[in-house]
């Protein structure tokens, strides 16, 4: 006589499939107590600390859009003001003078320490335009002096002070306030360099003046036509400022 088998022949676990039922619905029904659970902890949370979570949501997106509008904002007056300050220049180039500067005092006024010094530069090189080297080397030195501006339009602004008030000044005065700006790299270095050369001749120092002479004029980060104006002034005092010998005769030649 056969055993009645106590579990399936193929249930190796043993259980019934009343059990399985069992067990699965046991599981759904802590699934939902735990679903429960964290809604009741989530429900106490925002009624305990709702306000303050909610208000630092709504300030993290005012500051967010705050940025945004400030960021938009200033790329929108720079456009403004860099269209603003290239018309002064196109009438400034036209030689319509007044109109130049009529556009280009609000910038002045407007906080940006690059477009004011930017343009006061500008206004004292009008005003020497104009036959006022004095004045205009009272705005170039104010420029010179303001540390609020950016370090490159203070430099330029010492040089064109220096070079309205050339003849006036004593050359060890010209060399000592130029001389650290007459250094190969510099951004001015061709232009304080060669005041500086200068300077040297009034002292009669025509060696050291040709050799800054020349090593402005192998610079390639010089402007060419003051390269080309430095090696004429270097060769005049027997001093080689060619770097290519062959190529200074065909550029003479094309001349």
């Amino acid at each position: 006589m056969a055993l009645t088998p106590t579990s399936p022949p193929n249930s190796p676990t043993g259980n019934t499939p009343g059990n399985s039922k069992d067990a699965a619905a046991q599981e759904t029904f802590l699934r939902e107590v735990d679903d429960a659970l964290r809604e009741d902890q989530l429900r106490n949370l925002l009624l305990n600390r709702g306000r303050p979570i909610l208000a630092l949501v709504v300030g993290g997106l005012l500051g967010l859009g705050g940025w945004l509008w400030y960021n938009d904002h200033q790329a929108s007056l720079r456009d403004q003001q860099s269209e603003t300050f290239v018309t002064a220049l196109d009438a400034l180039q036209a030689g319509r003078n007044q109109t130049a500067k009529d556009g280009m005092d609000p910038l002045a006024k407007s906080g940006n320490p690059g477009y004011r010094a930017a343009v006061q530069i500008t206004e004292a090189g009008i005003a020497e335009q104009a036959g006022k080297a004095d004045a205009a080397a009272k705005q170039f030195a104010a420029v010179a002096a303001d540390g609020a501006l950016p370090g490159p339009y203070r430099d330029l602004a010492t040089i064109r002070e220096i070079a309205a008030n050339f003849d006036k000044l004593p050359p060890q005065t010209v060399i000592d306030r130029l001389k650290p700006l007459a250094v190969p790299g510099k951004a001015w270095f061709g232009s304080a360099g060669e005041l500086v050369a200068l300077a040297y001749l009034k002292q009669n120092k025509t060696e050291a003046a040709g050799a800054l002479l020349a090593s402005i004029a192998k610079d390639k980060a010089v402007p060419d036509t003051l390269r080309r104006r430095t090696r004429q002034l270097a060769g005049q005092l027997g001093v080689d400022a060619v770097d290519n010998p062959a190529a200074a005769v065909i550029g003479s030649e094309a001349q």
